[in-house]
């Protein structure tokens, strides 16, 4: 369990002398999601736009008829 807990956690690293963040995107830490500062700022600049999106299209939270 405590492996599972380090795999899904946010890290921060490099990429070519630049820094970067990753996310996971699973609970067991599968397919993480990197980026770096240009991209954070313009999730940032974005994250209400980001948020409608997910709410329109995210088929886990919608309401099967």
């Amino acid at each position: 369990m405590e492996e599972e807990k380090k795999q899904s956690e946010v890290t921060f690293g490099e990429y070519k002398g630049s820094p970067t963040i990753t996310l996971p995107t699973t609970a067991d830490g599968r397919y993480p999601f990197s980026f770096g500062v240009v991209k954070a700022k313009a999730i940032l600049k974005y994250i209400e736009d980001i948020k409608k999106f997910v709410e329109m299209n995210d088929k886990s939270s919608q309401k099967q008829a």
